[in-house]
């Protein structure tokens, strides 16, 4: 679930609780949580709601000035029922944040770096494809993964699948439209 930034700010201060998406299947669940990059946020309550049912009070509390415009930006997303969530902060830092932010890397993590990248690739079974992704996201932050997957000849859920990865081991940040290097992700490059 990606939450645009300036929302996830005002997650964190308490004052937007809500978020409402149209989904086919929910990519939350009620006791789960969510790492963004104002940290963790704890997945409090995820339930389908009638559209008849959305009140202006909820809109407000998920940051949208009113039903109104809270419907016009679901009705322009895929076919599926509406969920509401209620979110909170979690008050913890995503380690992945602080690890985007490291960029201290002597020649050993260099290394155990892209070994761990050579690992990665070689359990690919359309071969090696980390450095590639890299190099096509730092040539074009904000690219969407199609883009980046027809650059690549590969199929494009394979590669959000795979580009998360990248994620996890601090290389990339997702981007509410594509993805960029984390400064993380600059230095190995840097490095390589």
């Amino acid at each position: 679930m990606l939450i645009r930034r300036a929302d996830l700010d005002r997650i964190a201060t308490g004052e937007v609780t809500l978020a409402f998406r149209r989904w086919r299947r929910p990519s939350v669940k009620t006791g789960g949580t969510l790492r963004t990059a104002v940290g963790l946020l704890r997945i409090e309550r995820v339930e389908i709601v009638p559209v008849d049912a959305i009140t202006d009070a909820d809109a407000r509390a998920a940051g949208r000035a009113s039903r109104a415009t809270l419907l016009q930006e679901l009705d322009g997303h895929v076919a599926g029922v509406i969920y509401r969530i209620q979110l909170a902060p979690a008050g913890e830092i995503d380690p992945r944040v602080l690890l985007q932010q490291d960029t201290r890397m002597a020649a050993a993590e260099v290394a155990r770096l892209k070994q761990r990248l050579a690992d990665i690739d070689a359990m690919s079974p359309n071969g090696p494809w980390t450095e590639p992704t890299l190099r096509a996201i730092a040539a074009q932050p904000g690219r969407v993964s199609t883009a980046i997957a027809a650059d690549l000849g590969v199929e494009r859920l394979w590669l959000k699948t795979q580009i998360r990865k990248l994620k996890a081991l601090g290389l990339t940040e997702s981007l509410e439209v594509g993805y960029r290097l984390s400064p993380r992700g600059v230095a190995l490059l840097e490095r390589w």
